[in-house]
Protein backbone atom coordinates (compact mmCIF):
# COMPACT_ATOMS: atom_id res chain seq x y z
CA UNK A 1 0.00 0.00 0.00
CA UNK A 2 2.80 2.43 0.85
CA UNK A 3 4.57 1.52 -2.29
CA UNK A 4 1.02 2.31 -4.23
CA UNK A 5 0.85 6.04 -2.28
CA UNK A 6 4.34 7.00 -3.31
CA UNK A 7 3.81 6.08 -6.46
CA UNK A 8 0.20 8.05 -7.02
CA UNK A 9 2.26 11.01 -5.12
CA UNK A 10 5.25 11.27 -7.81
CA UNK A 11 2.46 10.63 -10.75
CA UNK A 12 0.66 13.60 -8.78
CA UNK A 13 3.48 15.39 -8.84
CA UNK A 14 4.35 14.81 -12.47
CA UNK A 15 0.86 15.63 -13.81
CA UNK A 16 0.81 18.98 -12.26
CA UNK A 17 4.12 20.32 -13.60
CA UNK A 18 3.13 18.89 -16.95
CA UNK A 19 2.05 21.46 -19.41
CA UNK A 20 -0.47 20.14 -22.11
CA UNK A 21 -0.74 21.50 -25.44
CA UNK A 22 -3.04 22.61 -28.01
CA UNK A 23 -3.16 22.47 -31.90
CA UNK A 24 -3.32 25.48 -32.95
CA UNK A 25 -3.12 27.06 -36.94
CA UNK A 26 -1.74 29.85 -38.22
CA UNK A 27 -0.38 31.16 -42.39
CA UNK A 28 2.90 30.10 -43.72
CA UNK A 29 2.53 32.13 -47.13
CA UNK A 30 -0.53 30.77 -49.21
CA UNK A 31 -0.76 27.97 -46.89
CA UNK A 32 -1.88 27.47 -43.24
CA UNK A 33 0.21 24.93 -41.00
CA UNK A 34 0.08 23.18 -38.06
CA UNK A 35 1.46 23.14 -34.74
CA UNK A 36 1.36 22.70 -30.99
CA UNK A 37 1.26 25.35 -28.46
CA UNK A 38 2.28 24.73 -24.30
CA UNK A 39 1.48 27.37 -22.35
CA UNK A 40 2.82 28.26 -18.40
CA UNK A 41 0.56 27.97 -15.67
CA UNK A 42 -0.11 31.80 -14.46
CA UNK A 43 -0.52 35.29 -16.02
CA UNK A 44 1.69 36.35 -19.08
CA UNK A 45 3.22 37.37 -20.86
CA UNK A 46 5.58 35.04 -20.89
CA UNK A 47 9.20 34.87 -23.27
CA UNK A 48 8.16 32.27 -26.11
CA UNK A 49 10.29 29.77 -27.96
CA UNK A 50 9.83 28.15 -31.27
CA UNK A 51 10.59 24.21 -31.07
CA UNK A 52 11.95 22.38 -34.01
CA UNK A 53 11.60 18.73 -34.60
CA UNK A 54 14.24 16.28 -35.13
CA UNK A 55 14.32 14.33 -39.04
CA UNK A 56 11.28 12.03 -37.72
CA UNK A 57 8.72 14.64 -37.29
CA UNK A 58 6.61 16.58 -34.54
CA UNK A 59 6.04 13.13 -32.53
CA UNK A 60 5.77 12.93 -28.85
CA UNK A 61 9.11 12.87 -27.46
CA UNK A 62 9.49 16.53 -29.13
CA UNK A 63 6.36 17.39 -27.72
CA UNK A 64 7.45 16.35 -24.48
CA UNK A 65 10.63 18.80 -24.97
CA UNK A 66 7.91 21.55 -25.45
CA UNK A 67 6.28 20.84 -22.34
CA UNK A 68 9.09 20.53 -20.28
CA UNK A 69 10.08 24.31 -21.37
CA UNK A 70 6.34 24.95 -21.23
CA UNK A 71 7.06 24.34 -17.26
CA UNK A 72 10.20 26.24 -16.96
CA UNK A 73 7.92 29.20 -17.79
CA UNK A 74 7.75 29.39 -21.35
CA UNK A 75 5.27 29.61 -24.24
CA UNK A 76 6.37 26.94 -26.53
CA UNK A 77 5.38 26.41 -30.11
CA UNK A 78 6.11 22.91 -31.68
CA UNK A 79 6.15 23.42 -35.23
CA UNK A 80 5.28 20.88 -37.99
CA UNK A 81 7.66 20.93 -41.14
CA UNK A 82 6.34 17.90 -42.51
CA UNK A 83 3.12 18.79 -42.79
CA UNK A 84 1.12 15.59 -40.42
CA UNK A 85 3.70 13.15 -41.01
CA UNK A 86 5.83 11.31 -38.77
CA UNK A 87 8.78 8.89 -39.43
CA UNK A 88 8.95 5.53 -37.60
CA UNK A 89 12.59 4.37 -39.80
CA UNK A 90 15.20 6.26 -39.99
CA UNK A 91 14.89 5.44 -44.56
CA UNK A 92 11.39 7.16 -44.11
CA UNK A 93 12.95 10.43 -41.70
CA UNK A 94 15.03 10.77 -44.47
CA UNK A 95 12.92 10.20 -47.34
CA UNK A 96 10.76 12.80 -45.69
CA UNK A 97 13.65 14.97 -45.08
CA UNK A 98 14.54 15.21 -48.70
CA UNK A 99 11.22 16.61 -49.58
CA UNK A 100 10.80 19.17 -47.91
CA UNK A 101 11.69 22.33 -49.84
CA UNK A 102 13.91 24.82 -48.18
CA UNK A 103 12.33 27.81 -49.65
CA UNK A 104 9.33 26.17 -47.80
CA UNK A 105 10.43 25.60 -44.65
CA UNK A 106 11.93 28.92 -44.04
CA UNK A 107 8.79 30.52 -44.64
CA UNK A 108 7.37 27.96 -41.89
CA UNK A 109 9.87 29.49 -39.43
CA UNK A 110 9.65 33.19 -39.97
CA UNK A 111 5.76 32.26 -39.88
CA UNK A 112 6.45 30.43 -36.42
CA UNK A 113 7.87 33.53 -34.76
CA UNK A 114 5.84 36.08 -36.70
CA UNK A 115 2.86 33.67 -35.01
CA UNK A 116 4.41 33.65 -31.56
CA UNK A 117 5.38 37.75 -31.56
CA UNK A 118 2.09 38.60 -32.31
CA UNK A 119 0.46 36.37 -29.38
CA UNK A 120 -0.62 38.98 -26.36
CA UNK A 121 0.43 36.63 -23.99
CA UNK A 122 4.28 36.85 -25.32
CA UNK A 123 7.04 39.34 -24.36
CA UNK A 124 7.55 39.65 -27.81
CA UNK A 125 11.41 40.54 -27.63
CA UNK A 126 12.08 37.52 -25.78
CA UNK A 127 11.69 35.01 -28.50
CA UNK A 128 14.14 32.36 -28.98
CA UNK A 129 14.07 28.62 -30.62
CA UNK A 130 15.64 25.36 -29.94
CA UNK A 131 15.76 22.34 -32.08
CA UNK A 132 17.47 18.97 -32.90
CA UNK A 133 19.60 17.31 -35.09
CA UNK A 134 17.71 18.48 -38.23
CA UNK A 135 15.86 20.87 -35.88
CA UNK A 136 18.97 21.79 -34.55
CA UNK A 137 20.21 23.07 -38.15
CA UNK A 138 16.46 25.60 -38.12
CA UNK A 139 17.44 26.97 -35.46
CA UNK A 140 20.41 28.19 -36.32
CA UNK A 141 18.90 29.38 -39.99
CA UNK A 142 15.87 31.07 -37.75
CA UNK A 143 18.71 32.86 -36.24
CA UNK A 144 20.35 33.83 -39.54
CA UNK A 145 16.79 35.43 -41.33
CA UNK A 146 15.22 36.76 -37.35
CA UNK A 147 16.88 40.13 -36.51
CA UNK A 148 15.02 40.05 -33.41
CA UNK A 149 15.47 36.34 -32.43
CA UNK A 150 17.17 36.65 -28.97
CA UNK A 151 18.11 33.35 -28.36
CA UNK A 152 18.70 30.23 -30.32
CA UNK A 153 19.55 26.54 -29.27
CA UNK A 154 21.36 24.21 -31.74
CA UNK A 155 21.37 21.04 -30.52
CA UNK A 156 23.60 18.32 -32.71
CA UNK A 157 22.41 20.21 -36.14
CA UNK A 158 24.25 21.98 -39.15
CA UNK A 159 26.43 24.68 -38.66
CA UNK A 160 27.22 27.68 -40.77
CA UNK A 161 30.86 28.45 -41.19
CA UNK A 162 30.71 31.61 -43.84
CA UNK A 163 31.61 34.49 -41.60
CA UNK A 164 29.44 37.10 -43.40
CA UNK A 165 26.86 34.60 -42.75
CA UNK A 166 27.58 34.59 -38.96
CA UNK A 167 27.86 38.23 -38.51
CA UNK A 168 24.11 38.13 -39.50
CA UNK A 169 23.06 36.88 -36.00
CA UNK A 170 21.79 38.56 -33.10
CA UNK A 171 20.93 36.13 -30.90
CA UNK A 172 22.73 34.61 -27.90
CA UNK A 173 23.58 31.20 -29.27
CA UNK A 174 23.73 27.83 -27.37
CA UNK A 175 25.56 25.03 -29.35
CA UNK A 176 25.18 21.08 -27.75
CA UNK A 177 27.28 18.72 -29.44
CA UNK A 178 28.69 15.32 -29.34
CA UNK A 179 32.40 14.64 -29.83
CA UNK A 180 32.13 11.39 -32.03
CA UNK A 181 29.39 12.29 -34.02
CA UNK A 182 30.90 11.58 -37.35
CA UNK A 183 28.17 14.32 -39.44
CA UNK A 184 29.46 17.34 -37.19
CA UNK A 185 33.01 16.82 -36.06
CA UNK A 186 34.47 18.77 -33.37
CA UNK A 187 36.34 20.94 -35.59
CA UNK A 188 33.91 22.23 -37.19
CA UNK A 189 32.06 22.87 -34.14
CA UNK A 190 35.38 24.72 -32.79
CA UNK A 191 35.72 27.20 -36.28
CA UNK A 192 31.93 28.23 -35.92
CA UNK A 193 32.63 28.96 -32.15
CA UNK A 194 35.50 31.05 -33.33
CA UNK A 195 33.64 32.80 -35.98
CA UNK A 196 30.71 33.62 -33.32
CA UNK A 197 33.44 35.03 -31.20
CA UNK A 198 35.06 36.72 -34.03
CA UNK A 199 32.08 38.83 -35.09
CA UNK A 200 31.68 39.31 -31.04
CA UNK A 201 28.44 37.45 -30.65
CA UNK A 202 27.38 35.51 -27.40
CA UNK A 203 27.45 31.93 -27.68
CA UNK A 204 28.42 29.08 -25.47
CA UNK A 205 29.38 25.61 -26.75
CA UNK A 206 29.09 22.17 -24.62
CA UNK A 207 30.99 19.11 -26.46
CA UNK A 208 30.55 15.80 -24.94
CA UNK A 209 33.40 13.76 -25.74
CA UNK A 210 31.45 10.41 -25.38
CA UNK A 211 28.69 11.34 -27.22
CA UNK A 212 27.77 10.45 -30.59
CA UNK A 213 24.85 11.77 -32.63
CA UNK A 214 21.51 12.37 -30.94
CA UNK A 215 22.36 11.50 -27.99
CA UNK A 216 19.61 13.46 -25.57
CA UNK A 217 16.56 11.09 -27.21
CA UNK A 218 16.11 8.12 -25.08
CA UNK A 219 14.46 6.53 -28.67
CA UNK A 220 17.73 6.14 -29.88
CA UNK A 221 18.57 3.13 -28.16
CA UNK A 222 22.25 2.65 -29.35
CA UNK A 223 23.34 6.01 -28.81
CA UNK A 224 21.33 8.13 -25.62
CA UNK A 225 23.45 8.98 -23.05
CA UNK A 226 20.96 9.80 -20.29
CA UNK A 227 23.87 11.61 -17.71
CA UNK A 228 25.28 13.85 -20.78
CA UNK A 229 21.36 14.34 -21.80
CA UNK A 230 20.67 15.39 -18.25
CA UNK A 231 23.65 17.67 -18.09
CA UNK A 232 22.61 19.26 -21.70
CA UNK A 233 19.15 19.96 -20.45
CA UNK A 234 20.81 21.43 -17.54
CA UNK A 235 22.91 23.94 -19.67
CA UNK A 236 19.30 24.89 -22.10
CA UNK A 237 17.88 25.63 -18.63
CA UNK A 238 20.26 28.17 -17.49
CA UNK A 239 21.15 29.38 -20.79
CA UNK A 240 17.19 30.25 -21.62
CA UNK A 241 16.93 31.50 -18.39
CA UNK A 242 19.88 33.85 -18.48
CA UNK A 243 18.94 35.55 -22.30
CA UNK A 244 14.81 35.14 -22.36
CA UNK A 245 14.43 35.94 -18.67
CA UNK A 246 16.25 39.00 -17.78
Amino acid sequence: MRTLCLALALFATLSAFAATGKPVSYKSGDETVQGVLYTPEGKGPFPAIVVIHEWWGLNDWVKGQASKLADEGYEALAIDLYRGKVATTPDEAHEIMRGVPEDRAARDLHAAFNYLESQSSVKKNRIGSIGWCMGGGYSLNLALAEANLRAAVINYGHLAADQSSLNKINASVLGIFGGKDRGIPVDDVNKFEQGLKQAGKKVEIHIYPNAGHAFENPNNKDGYRADDASDAWKHTVEFLAGTLKK
